[in-house]
């Protein structure tokens, strides 16, 4: 069970969420709902219940049957997917930046095809990362048809492919935006609750991913950004 599916449920079965905050050491979040009941998730995709007992089996129902997540194996790989467009420029130092953190960048066209094609590849190496950073670059250009004068800059189509898979693989918590010139760009999705981070400035983007990595127990050196 990884944490969006969790409130999702709660959410669904008329319980609602009065405080979320992450566990000692970001091993975790824990959920604390309106009757008392504690809901504690762990980045293992282990699920706590505590509080009175019969509050606590309420609960407990709602979960009983649920699988543990497949992505939620993965949570304390290095591996990050990075998906980029056409600025190989920023994409390496994005790459460059990763590495110093002591992370393990995959990135699509240097993975060995091995004949599979690029869908398959992801495939193959989506269940095993833990993070995705999704640098979202003014490749493209689109409008509504019949509507050329509201044109806008937009990441390529490949991008928002392999976002939505992410996003289907990760949960909208594991998965960052990077975004390149955001004022005059098209949003790659409007997904509520997505993280966009604009790259306007390189030094508080950096400080931003790596907030957000912590926040996923991936646990970087905020000291070393």
């Amino acid at each position: 069970m990884d944490l969006e599916n969790a409130k999702k449920l709660i959410q669904e079965n008329g319980f609602s969420i009065s405080s979320e905050s992450v566990l000692n050491q970001g091993h975790g979040t824990q959920l604390k709902l309106s009757n008392g009941v504690s809901v504690c998730i762990y980045n293992t995709g282990k699920c706590v219940i505590q509080g009175k007992a019969d509050e606590k089996t309420k609960v407990e129902k709602i979960f009983q049957g649920c699988e543990i997540s497949k992505t939620t194996s993965a949570i304390n790989s290095k591996d990050i997917f990075v998906v980029y467009g056409h600025d190989t420029t920023i994409r390496s130092e994005w790459e460059a930046t990763l590495r110093r953190w002591g992370l393990n960048p995959l990135i699509l066209d240097q993975i060995p095809s091995e004949g599979s094609t690029i869908i398959e590849k992801l495939i193959k190496y989506k269940e095993n990362i833990s993070f995705a950073v999704v640098i979202a670059t003014p490749d493209d250009w689109g409008y509504k048809d019949g509507h050329e004068e509201e044109k806008k800059q937009r990441a390529r189509q490949n991008v928002v492919l392999e976002l939505g898979m992410m996003l289907a693989t990760l949960g909208r918590s594991r998965v960052a935006i990077l975004i390149k010139n955001p004022s005059v760009m098209e949003k790659p999705s409007d997904i509520d609750g997505l993280i966009y981070i604009p790259l306007d400035n390189f030094s508080e983007a950096k400080l931003k991913l790596a907030q957000e990595m912590n926040k996923s127990g991936i646990g970087i050196d905020l000291g070393k950004i």
